[in-house]
């Protein structure tokens, strides 16, 4: 007797989605004028290009205004609490290594109360992508200074006679903390930021993405002398890998003195595109050197600074789990739980 054959079902094409499919009924409660509205429209649209299953997406955040993210975007969401989203975003990675797993945070929710958070969960390289919003300002909570505000900011709040505290960098943070996908981009900058989170989503590996965000209620035009229209060209340098780092309409550019960065305009003392550096997404060492041009004295890096690819740690406990059960076979709980030394209490 001969089975009947199957249906010959071909594979589903991955659903087409657009920008609607990833906006949710849910009113959006920021500030006239806030840069968060930018990255959101930008993040929806990215989104819907990816073609990854929304229900197979979960977006994470902690405590601030950037952390209303999960409302907006109409995937799997966790609002959690104060600085711990890294961690529960491992949580669900570890449990569900197919989802993709999308982190909102701020430069405060991040760097004060979350930095340890933080920093681990980019040193173990786990497969979570990380927008931290920078504001440089405390915006939730009405303007107290935050763990990036620049040295002598003022406000009413908690620094009247302006700030004593050393900021951090947090690109400079990330590459110390070994993350595997190190970019910067800026609210405004629409194409810029749709390509970089396009490249944050097919890396395998923790992916941070430092976002300059403008908060015109509390530090407003924070980022203007280098972001504004007139001054872009001038005072950005876009980082592409394999390109020499070239600003200000191809006049001038960026080569190393030694190990000293410096400035130089090209056709001046024979200076040509040859004798710039030419940027590598795969040398640490020179993400972190870019890591510390900033504005004034340096245009100011935008686009990817590293990009590796390494074992995630997602990938590497499938493995472990995997050579464990071969080499001990399948668990047993019960027998686990009354292995040892026991007693009975009566």
């Amino acid at each position: 007797m001969v089975a009947p054959s199957q249906p010959q079902t071909s594979p589903q094409p991955p659903r087409k989605y657009t920008k609607i499919d990833f906006q949710t009924d849910q009113e959006v409660r920021w500030c006239p004028g806030c840069g968060d509205y930018a990255i959101l429209n930008v993040a929806q649209q990215v989104f819907a290009q990816l073609g990854f299953p929304k229900e197979k997406m979960v977006m994470v955040s902690g405590i601030g205004c950037s952390s209303r993210f999960p409302y907006y975007v109409n995937t799997y969401g966790f609002h959690t609490i104060h600085g711990r989203a890294p961690a529960v975003a491992t949580g669900v990675k570890l449990a569900n290594p197919e989802l993709q797993v999308w982190v909102a945070t701020g430069d405060g929710d991040a760097l004060s109360i979350g930095g340890n958070h933080f920093m681990h969960a980019l040193r173990r390289n786990i497969d979570i992508k990380i927008l931290l919003f920078n504001n440089r300002i405390y915006g939730l909570t009405k303007g107290q200074y935050s763990p990036t505000s620049v040295l002598g900011t003022i406000n009413d709040k908690t620094a009247p006679f302006g700030t004593v505290d050393q900021p951090l960098n947090p690109i400079s943070l990330s590459l110390a903390s070994e993350a595997t996908f190190v970019a910067r981009s800026v609210d405004v900058y629409a194409k810029r930021l749709m390509d970089i989170l396009k490249k944050a989503a097919e890396h395998k590996g923790s992916a941070f993405i430092e976002i300059y965000q403008n908060c015109n209620i509390y530090n407003d035009k924070a980022f203007d002398d280098f972001t504004d229209r007139p001054f872009r060209d001038d005072r950005n340098v876009m980082l592409e890998h394999g390109k020499p780092l070239i600003f200000a309409q191809g006049k001038k550019g960026i080569r190393l003195n030694g190990l000293k960065p410096e400035v130089v305009t090209l056709g001046e003392n024979g200076i040509t595109e040859k004798d710039l550096i030419v940027h590598d997404e795969h040398n640490p060492s020179l993400a972190y050197l870019l890591s510390r041009l900033n504005h004034p004295n340096f245009p100011e890096p935008i686009g990817v600074f590293r990009n590796d690819r390494m074992p995630s740690l997602d990938e590497r406990l499938e493995n472990q789990i995997a050579d464990v059960k071969k080499a001990k076979g399948e668990g047993d709980l019960r027998k686990l739980l009354f292995a040892g030394d026991m007693w009975e209490v009566k």
